[in-house]
């Protein structure tokens, strides 16, 4: 883009980094040009383990919406976050393995309430991890996930580290739902990956959230900004993921770039839903995934 950026819109955000509590904002990477997953490095570095846990973890991308990361269970499976598969259907969503093979999906089963996905394969899978019998390891246990944070890397699959802090039941959707709090670096894009007790294949839980320490009166802020996209004085032109050209608002411009710092300022704590609720889901629609 080339505009720049108001001197007191920048004063404005600059004030806005000063005020520090916490906002859950979904962990979530704008979808990348390519489609091509090149996992080869990191599944010659991993240990035999890992390499099992690595065969399970897919890119999974909503054209021009949104992507994130997903997994394989051992049933053939592959859960991922709605939020992660968000406006796609059967027809567009896509998962791609860290073989780079690409995989088209049959049925999509969403749970908005817990933000669960469960993705059948238009064809059988190979392999799989196993969902934990327990998810509640006490606090100070080392946990991990593989997923792709910002699309990193050309794309590689990352491991991320951390412990678990605590728990809590997120009630955000009218029902409660448990979550793990995890204190490690689950960045946009980690949504849908499994988390793992460390040098474990069983998951106790999917990667859903990050946290922001900005307060709501940023988000407030910025979204009346974007909605002057097209109001004031336009002076600058936008290249949208289809390749669309618009031309918007100094305002539009401004909350663009005050939204990237918003969303990707990192904070190390996480969540994740617990195991136990991926399995309720599996129940709940166990009808379905038989057809």
């Amino acid at each position: 883009m080339n505009t720049q950026i108001s001197s007191f819109a920048m004063s404005l955000f600059l004030g806005f980094l000063s005020l520090a509590y916490g906002l859950p904002i979904f962990a979530q990477a704008p979808v990348a040009v390519t489609t091509s997953v090149n996992a080869g490095l990191v599944i010659d570095a991993a240990g035999p383990e890992q390499r099992r846990s690595l065969g399970a973890i897919y890119l999974i991308k909503c054209p021009n919406v949104a992507s994130g990361s997903g997994f394989l269970l051992d049933t053939g499976i592959i859960v991922t976050n709605v939020h992660v598969v968000a406006t796609c259907t059967e027809q567009n969503l896509v998962g791609i393995s860290t073989a780079n093979k690409p995989v088209k999906f049959s049925r999509i089963i969403r749970d908005a309430g817990r933000d669960i996905a469960l993705l059948v394969p238009a064809e059988k899978l190979p392999g799989g991890l196993k969902l934990a019998v327990k998810d509640t390891p006490v606090p100070g246990t080392s946990v991990s996930t593989w997923g792709y944070p910002f699309l990193y890397n050309g794309i590689s699959p990352l491991l991320s580290v951390g412990y678990v802090s605590g728990y809590r039941e997120d009630t955000s959707s009218g029902k409660a739902v448990k979550h793990i709090i995890v204190n490690g670096a689950f960045n946009h894009g980690n949504s849908g990956g499994p988390l793992l007790i460390s040098h474990d294949n069983e998951v106790i839980g999917v990667v859903v959230l990050t946290f922001n320490f900005y307060p709501n009166e940023v988000k407030q802020a910025i979204d009346v900004l974007m909605n002057q996209k097209g109001w004031g004085v336009m002076s600058g032109m936008v290249t949208h993921p289809d390749g669309s050209k618009e031309q918007v608002s100094e305002a539009y411009l401004t909350a663009l770039v005050l939204d990237e710092f918003y969303q990707k300022t990192q904070v190390m704590i996480g969540e994740a839903v617990a195991g136990s609720e991926v399995a309720t889901v599996i129940k709940e629609h166990s009808s379905d995934l038989q057809k």
